[in-house]
């Protein structure tokens, strides 16, 4: 209720009383003229003879104890987990599950963040609608198809050196892999295939990648002689290599915008270790929306299981 909602009723209410003492023995009559009961009448008169106007206001009507509400400490996880992650409601509630062992509903998470006047993202998080909508697609088979792109970091202040970071991510289980360059070429994306390749549990069927100069025949060349299908998307679709984007999007709001990159990336070495640490929290920690709660690793694991029982 609004303060000059509340006003209102107080000026009705005292109107009321003024009314009734201009006429002491007709309560009844005022109560009548008014539409109220004698009981409210009385209850409102009592509390203007001890608090005054302010005691005619409406009282808030929660209860005085709550045994069953959402403990602060909770609520405090849930409040800061928005303000610093912008995780939304699903999110929040499956982090509160795998990390501090707190069952909570989604329903009542998003309770929470209305109540507390975070319902809605800051304007650069907010959801933007699409002309046209396009279809999720996931591939079935790990390896199947996995995507591959570079992100440009800001460059260092006070020099011209600038950073890369490559990523591939693998199309079934989102299984990532991120290595720090200090160069972008063609050359730098052979040494990154080579060791995404080393380190994937799963080989490498397809390999997609946009038309960037540091994708080109060179680097074509060397993962077919890898036996790795090399194609690229349609020019200026990058939504067509939308888990990598995506996975670039969840990378500056968890890592980037909470780590101070002063003396990090200056040292490329002591960058790709804590780059390194991030990739292993996505891979094994961190739950995934889009893979219903499970982490990366534990859909590879799932995916793996599904295959042996298929097998015998």
């Amino acid at each position: 209720m609004t303060k000059a909602e509340q006003a209102r009723i107080v000026a009705w209410r005292l109107k009321i009383l003024r009314h009734a003492e201009n006429e002491p023995r007709y309560v009844a009559q005022t109560c009548r003229y008014f539409g109220i009961s004698r009981t409210a009448f009385y209850r409102w008169k009592k509390r203007f003879d001890e608090f005054g106007e302010a005691g005619l206001a409406d009282r808030p009507r929660t209860p005085h104890r709550s045994p069953r509400a959402t403990p602060s400490a909770v609520v405090s996880k849930i409040l800061y987990l928005r303000q610093n992650y912008h995780f939304g409601a699903g999110r929040i509630a499956a982090y509160l599950q795998r990390f501090h062992q707190i069952e909570i509903a989604r329903s009542s998470v998003h309770r929470i963040l209305i109540k507390h006047g975070m319902g809605r993202l800051p304007a650069n998080q907010k959801h933007r609608l699409h002309r046209k909508r396009w279809k999720r697609y996931e591939k079935a088979q790990p390896g199947h198809r996995l995507q591959m792109d570079v992100k440009f970091l800001e460059r260092i202040p006070g020099t011209r050196k600038r950073l890369y970071q490559f990523t591939a991510i693998d199309d079934c289980t989102r299984i990532r892999i991120l290595k720090i360059y200090d160069a972008c070429n063609q050359r730098t994306a052979i040494r990154f295939l080579n060791e995404v390749r080393n380190r994937l549990p799963f080989q490498i069927l397809v390999l997609q990648t946009d038309n960037g100069a540091e994708f080109q025949s060179r680097f074509h060349w060397h993962a077919e002689s890898l036996d790795i299908r090399h194609v690229y998307i349609r020019p200026r679709s990058p939504h067509l290599n939308g888990k990598v984007e995506r996975s670039h999007r969840i990378g500056n709001q968890e890592f980037y915008q909470l780590i101070d990159q002063n003396g990090i990336s200056d040292d490329i070495h002591l960058f790709n270790k804590k780059v390194r640490e991030w990739e292993d929290y996505y891979n094994y920690h961190r739950p995934h929306g889009a893979l219903q709660g499970q982490t990366p690793f534990e859909r590879l694991i799932e995916k793996s299981r599904a295959d042996v029982s298929q097998g015998s």
